[in-house]
């Protein structure tokens, strides 16, 4: 009698597949059409569109912009995940729910209020112009957007690892004698490096397309404050769409070579981990 080798998981057929056409719809297929378009220009055009003087500066503008804004965020980002696994205190759960809110809130809504916030006419913005530090319509209002969006990813990222982290270590080493500082950074800050880098990337990957919440409190002054995005809505409205994706493509090759290599990081510095370990 012939037997027949069944999945253990029931429908594992029909669910990869199901799997596998969204993702060609939903990724695969837009990725695909920024590739069509762009072979639509020559090599030599191709150039002479990412390199022109207004496009190289809306490159150095969002790039600059968005390493600063997902550095500040990993920073950052650690500090919230630490204070809300460590700690108790009032309206904790609410301040936890809150981390999220940059998910939900639509991105114009958040450029609007942040605009009106950092204005020289604003709540925050009116503090600092007094000493003369402007922040709306600035590369400083722009990373003030990015690390708005960009905060969660990290926060998510570090906290399920802090959850996870056994005391046992950190209270082995206070009975060594280690001080607070020493117990963070040998013993609890290797532990969550892995996770940081990725919210890090995330997030950086996240605030390279932002367009919503930016284009408001950017400014859009050529050459100061235009960023990537913009250049490609403003070649979209002119029509050229391949010149419109060609820069996205620039942009979106930015994005997963920023990603690879921080998932890279991350697995080598998890197998360094399980080898000392």
């Amino acid at each position: 009698m012939k037997r027949t080798n069944r999945s253990v998981i029931p429908g594992f057929g029909l669910t990869t597949g199901i799997t596998l056409a969204i993702l060609g719809v939903v990724v695969l297929i837009p990725l695909a059409s920024l590739v069509v378009f762009t072979a639509q220009m020559s090599f030599d055009e191709i150039i002479e569109t990412i390199t022109r003087d207004r496009v190289l500066s809306s490159f150095r503008v969002s790039f600059t912009t968005a390493f600063i804004a997902s550095f500040i965020n990993a920073v950052m980002g650690i500090i919230l995940a630490w204070v809300l696994v460590k700690y108790t205190f009032p309206l904790k759960r609410l301040i936890d729910g809150m981390i999220e809110l940059p998910f939900a809130l639509p991105t114009a809504v958040a450029g609007i209020a942040l605009t009106a916030l950092t204005a020289d006419t604003g709540l925050v913005g009116g503090f600092f112009a007094k000493f003369g530090i402007k922040i709306a319509f600035t590369q400083i209002g722009i990373t003030v957007a990015l690390v708005f969006i960009g905060i969660p990813f990290v926060v998510r990222a570090v906290q399920p690892v802090l959850e996870k982290l056994d005391p046992a270590y950190e209270e082995a080493a206070g009975v060594l004698g280690a001080s607070r500082g020493r117990i963070f950074w040998k013993v609890i800050f290797p532990e969550i490096v892995p996770a940081a880098l990725t919210g890090f990337g995330l997030a950086f990957g996240r605030c390279l397309g932002e367009y919503g919440s930016v284009v408001f409190i950017a400014g859009n002054k050529p050459f100061e404050t235009e960023i990537a995005p913009l250049i490609i809505m403003s070649e979209l409205q002119e029509y050229d769409y391949a010149s419109a994706t060609t820069i996205a493509l620039v942009m979106l090759v930015a994005s997963f070579v920023t990603l690879f290599l921080v998932n890279l990081i991350q697995t080598r510095n998890t197998k360094i981990l399980k080898g000392g370990a």
